[in-house]
């Protein structure tokens, strides 16, 4: 295989904040894997939060180059197990230094797998498409004005993201709750004690939201503890979930469903291992994904089968795509006429 890495450096559409700060470009990484005449792309984004920049991922990716162009492209999941063993090398656990960028390998093995093959990914793994759950919108945090006309851009969608961590939380909701019948869910992004997540929730049930995701700092074991004897609304673990390991962690801290990201975990070798333990400790299912480019939805969107809820909006909130690929209208996730993950980069 013929290794090529590429830079997009792509504006947000309006400046996008979440409780932690605000992006208004997203820089990210998209890896070409190419053999045979075909193309596979995988993407994973810079991300502060967790310490991640595009150089990190470079040098990682530079460093095992050769063997990396020294595998065929047969065995994705073969090829992660690989890589991760090198990646990590010097790290004593997976860090998000090493499963960003693999996660960009990873699902550029699979787009190319699925090429290669002449079969979009999701019918190479046995599933259909029949029972897809439908993606939300998220609106971030501004002024309510301003969040009211960010709802309107996108009018008739059947579920919207709100994101929070203001002084103003709930009544954001109630605001947002009289221009629309759609279902809400909230993300607190750790903003919230244990008594304001408790607090909030029983107010946020009479608005028609569906769920509360990641409202306590991960780690905050105490309060998960609080929160579970009292909540009125499932929590869902974002930032508490990252690798393999937290979702058995998820479940002993009381959360009652784990959100899965590609870039976090490593790919999508590891998410369907995710999603196999987190069904059998009877959990439910979200994926996610940061601000990115239709690679990197394209890519999650091949899970969509297999979860319960779905947040693939991110290259929605893009002014501009590096990527064709999976698309929505209006939270229906359509799937192009294309193999692999269905990626052509622009």
């Amino acid at each position: 295989m013929n290794l090529t890495l590429h830079r997009f450096d792509l504006p947000c559409r309006h400046p996008f904040t979440i409780a932690r700060g605000t992006t208004t470009v997203q820089t990210t990484l998209i890896v070409e894997l190419e053999q045979d005449g075909a193309s596979g792309y995988g993407e994973a984004v810079e991300a502060p939060y967790y310490g991640v920049t595009i150089e990190e991922m470079t040098t990682a990716l530079e460093r095992v180059r050769s063997r990396i162009e020294a595998v065929t492209p047969d065995n994705p999941t073969g090829l992660w197990e690989e890589m991760r063993r090198l990646l990590n090398a010097d790290e004593p656990d997976d860090t998000p230094t090493t499963m960003f960028p693999l996660c960009a390998l990873d699902t550029a093995a699979h787009d190319l797998w699925g090429k290669l093959h002449r079969r979009p990914v999701w019918r190479l793994w046995g599933l259909n498409l029949d029972s897809n759950v439908a993606s939300d919108y998220t609106i971030g945090i501004d002024s309510i004005d301003v969040m009211v006309d960010k709802m309107r851009e996108f009018p008739g969608w059947p579920i919207y993201k709100v994101k929070l961590g203001t002084p103003d939380d709930v009544e954001i909701v109630r605001e947002l709750r009289r221009h629309t019948d759609a279902v809400f869910r909230v993300d607190a992004n750790c903003a919230w004690d244990a008594e304001e997540t408790i607090r909030n929730a029983s107010e946020l049930r009479g608005l028609n939201v569906e769920f509360i995701e990641q409202p306590l700092p991960a780690g905050d074991r105490d309060g998960m503890r609080q929160v579970h004897r009292r909540r009125e609304l499932p929590i869902i673990a974002d930032e508490s979930c990252s690798a393999e390991a937290d979702v058995d962690r998820c479940h002993a801290e009381h959360f009652d469903g784990v959100n899965i990201k590609l870039p976090k975990c490593g790919g999508l070798s590891p998410a369907r291992r995710m999603i196999a333990r987190a069904r059998q400790l009877g959990m439910k299912v979200m994926v996610g994904c940061f601000t990115e480019s239709s690679v990197g939805i394209s890519a999650v969107a091949q899970l969509l089968p297999l979860v319960d809820y779905a947040d693939l909006d991110g290259a929605l909130l893009l002014e501009r795509d590096a990527a064709t690929g999976v698309t929505i209208d209006r939270g229906r996730v359509v799937y192009p006429d294309e193999n692999g993950c269905g990626v052509r980069l622009l």
